[in-house]
């Protein structure tokens, strides 16, 4: 009888482990089916990721072809410029021109780069354009003779060149839905420029059909982005990769208006 008690138990404990056994199968399928799906769902995300990457880098390989075609448009620009006012000096060294024959050639010189001016970028036009018509009527009243006037000229265009080379945080007046109010500008080169208000909006400058026009910013990612690079530009960070909204001007014709 002892070894009865004993040895019902034991069959009692073999019978569970068999029923455990026979459950283990289903369980494990189970599992598996699970681990199969979430292996199937990262896969999807992971394809998504990499099908966002490639769009991605496809943009922003695109925005770097304009903003290099830009920069090039640009420098095409200035240097005809250059090339306009060095014949001007050769003829002054060469010949020793006197200023009533050189005067003329200052004049159209001044009339190309207010057309320079007023087709680039909308940073500090007014200014820009004042100190061409000073140096106009200075040359149209006689007050400066040629010569004086082809090398302020040439100071222009080196203020010219060195803009359009130049990213950093200027403050201008800007028209905004037509309010005026000054606000903060970076300007990278002479390719994009945009801005931020006293009360901390961002915002960029367009060029359109009818010319340049300054848009806020709606979109929270954008102006985020546009924060970072005034953050970076006030750390002196002026070189290295920022995502920024497009604010590219349309291509135009680079000799378009240019030379002698």
């Amino acid at each position: 009888m002892k070894s009865l008690r004993y040895l019902l138990p034991l069959s009692g404990l073999l019978i569970a482990m068999t029923a455990a056994a026979q459950q283990s199968p289903d369980s494990l399928a189970e599992r598996l089916i699970n681990l199969r799906g979430q292996v199937d769902e990262l896969q999807s995300e992971l394809d998504i990721n990499r099908e966002e990457h490639k769009n991605k880098m496809l943009y922003l390989t695109a925005q770097l072809s304009d903003l290099e075609a830009s920069r090039d448009r640009e420098q095409l620009r200035i240097s005809q410029l250059q090339k306009s006012l060095d014949e001007m000096r050769a003829e002054i060294i060469e010949g020793g021109v006197n200023s009533d024959v050189l005067r003329p050639s200052a004049l159209q010189q001044i009339g190309e780069l207010r057309r320079y001016v007023a087709r680039g970028l909308p940073f500090k036009v007014k200014e820009r354009l004042t100190d061409l018509d000073e140096l106009q009527a200075q040359l149209e009243n006689g007050s400066i003779n040629a010569q004086r006037g082809i090398n302020r000229l040439w100071a222009f265009i080196e203020d010219e060149i060195r803009l359009s080379r130049e990213n950093a945080i200027y403050s201008q007046s800007i028209s905004i839905q037509g309010e005026n109010m000054l606000v903060d500008v970076a300007k990278l080169g002479s390719v994009m420029m945009f801005f931020r208000t006293r009360d901390l909006a961002y915002g960029r400058a367009v060029r359109g059909d009818s010319g340049w026009r300054f848009e806020m910013l709606d979109s929270g990612t954008e102006q985020e982005q546009v924060a970072q690079l005034f953050d970076s530009l006030r750390k002196q960070i002026r070189q290295g990769y920022f995502e920024l909204p497009v604010a590219l001007p349309p291509a135009t014709p680079a000799a378009s208006g240019v030379g002698s």
